[in-house]
């Protein structure tokens, strides 16, 4: 049961380590703080010049990593959240490594010998040390009994208890501050800690991390150019993961990348265009796509590793987001405005057309520049920044995606400066798009909501009008942005579509 009196001991503690290592408070609101707060602060310093080495975000990142793996992941999440914390403490915060010194040899093998029920000798044919250790687990080479080359992932001893412990208290400070404070109350920290809590579930329990990967591998058996590592599933458990060992090139090594031959150009494409299609398509994504757990291998295929952290969007969600980069790509404010009002994401005591208004002034500077300057995860970004302001409910899977969004548009830009983000991602979103906004996915809703045949066939002639419309603006839109011009899979859609029409209409008045 939750315990007050030990939660705030325990923020109490982290509150002392912050301040000790001067980071409890940004320097504009330490000068602003009353003079006994300063003291006290200043006193918490003494004897800890180590401490207070280099920069403000440097110190930050350094207490959060002393105060152990529950705050280093909690400053990883409040990185994706500068509607909590601030853009700036966002920012410092992207800095903060997740990395630790291995826990000995002999624990890890007696780990895997409890979790697998034999002793690594009758598992493996050899079992290297640990060749990377974060917060949560860490990472051996090892060779199995019939030769395959493999990684095992292992969770650190009593890592889940600490984690149980901490979570706790976050979610007692939340309660807190949403009982005290009308601002956190919009910005739903509860709810935050929560989903933490589900993440740090999931993260905690590798047959979760093992059915992720298997779940990628599935939605992306047939795209060409990315796969994710093999599952050992007998040699997995609930504190040990075991998948194929990639042998490739990160994508932090970009000169090794070059010397390779690769074509770095659709390499950046590849990053794009697999982000786009498992959170669109497939509304299961890799949340965590930095170098790091981006790969090459060694035929040419782009590998992503890690799936620890993951995201979902409902078909809610991802017709959402359809609707909003239709609205911007024709620049029908109005539009994207009444999509959040429909949603019920903006309360309905605001203006629709003062919302629509200052959405015209995001999207206008945007949408002008040339195409290779414009970026879907600045635009979701200062989407994010506007709705704050018309008293938006923080919507936390959206949150991830824009995060992920960003990373994922960082690296594929290491790869290519010149990426042109719409002529790139068009292939994904521009089907997606028509699929969900077109023919098909309006007959689709038609039948949901109608219920029955008879109802769709009274709406035949305006969902066909509608999809002419999205058709024209969708082609209109990747012509203005140069794209090269590749009409024939848009026609067999569209044939595709009326065919479907026609059926459904036949059926009805046979």
């Amino acid at each position: 049961m939750p315990n007050p009196i030990t939660n705030a001991l325990r923020l109490a503690h982290a509150g002392f380590i912050l301040a000790r290592f001067d980071a409890l408070l940004p320097p504009e609101q330490v000068a602003k703080a009353p003079w006994l707060v300063r003291t006290g602060m200043k006193l918490t310093q003494l004897g800890a010049k180590e401490n207070l080495q280099g920069g403000q975000h440097n110190r930050l990142t350094a207490a959060l990593s002393k105060l152990g793996p529950s705050y280093i992941k909690l400053g990883q999440f409040l990185a994706t959240r500068p509607d909590i914390i601030g853009a700036k403490r966002a920012f410092e915060l992207k800095a903060l490594q997740d990395k630790l010194p291995p826990f000995p040899q002999s624990e890890a093998e007696a780990i895997v010998a409890a979790e697998l029920g034999k002793p690594v000798s009758q598992l493996f044919k050899s079992f290297g040390p640990a060749v990377a250790a974060a917060s949560i687990a860490q990472v051996h080479k090892a060779e199995t009994l019939d030769g395959k080359i493999v990684a095992v992932k292992i969770l650190r001893p009593n890592v889940e208890r600490r984690f149980a412990n901490d979570i706790d208290s976050f979610a007692f400070a939340a309660r807190n501050a949403e009982r005290f404070s009308k601002e956190a109350k919009r910005l739903r920290p509860v709810a935050a800690v929560a989903m933490l809590e589900d993440s740090m579930v999931h993260e905690l329990d590798l047959r979760m991390e093992a059915a992720a990967i298997s779940e990628v591998a599935q939605n992306s058996k047939d795209d060409e150019g990315f796969r994710v590592p093999g599952v050992q599933w007998g040699l997995s458990a609930k504190r040990v993961l075991t998948t194929e060992w990639i042998d490739g090139t990160s994508l932090a090594d970009v000169e090794t990348l070059r010397q390779r031959g690769l074509n770095l150009n659709a390499l950046a494409d590849s990053v794009i265009q697999s982000f786009l299609r498992h959170a669109i398509r497939d509304g299961f994504f890799h949340a965590d796509m930095h170098q790091g757990n981006l790969f090459v291998d060694k035929a040419g295929n782009l590998v992503a590793l890690d799936f620890g952290i993951t995201g979902r969007l409902s078909e809610g969600d991802r017709l959402f987001l359809a609707e909003i980069l239709y609205g911007f790509i024709t620049r029908n404010y109005r539009r994207i405005a009444q999509v959040h009002f429909d949603a019920g994401y903006i309360p309905e005591t605001e203006d629709v057309e003062t919302f629509a208004q200052a959405l015209r002034a995001i999207g206008e500077p945007i949408m002008g520049l040339p195409a290779g300057e414009i970026s879907m995860s600045r635009l979701l970004t200062q989407l994010f920044e506007v709705t704050e302001q018309f008293n938006m409910q923080t919507q936390p899977q959206l949150l991830l995606l824009q995060k992920t969004m960003v990373v994922t548009e960082g690296v594929a830009r290491t790869l290519n400066p010149e990426l042109n983000i719409w002529k790139t991602g068009e292939p994904v979103v521009k089907q997606w798009i028509e699929r969900k906004l077109g023919p098909l996915g309006k007959i689709e809703q038609a039948m949901g909501s109608a219920g029955t045949l008879a109802g769709l066939a009274l709406r035949v002639p305006r969902i066909v009008e509608e999809a002419h419309q999205v058709h024209r603006k969708l082609d209109a839109f990747v012509t203005a942005q140069s794209a090269p011009a590749n009409p024939w899979p848009v026609r067999m859609l569209a044939v595709c579509a009326v065919a479907l029409v026609v059926i459904a209409t036949h059926m009805v008045l046979r």
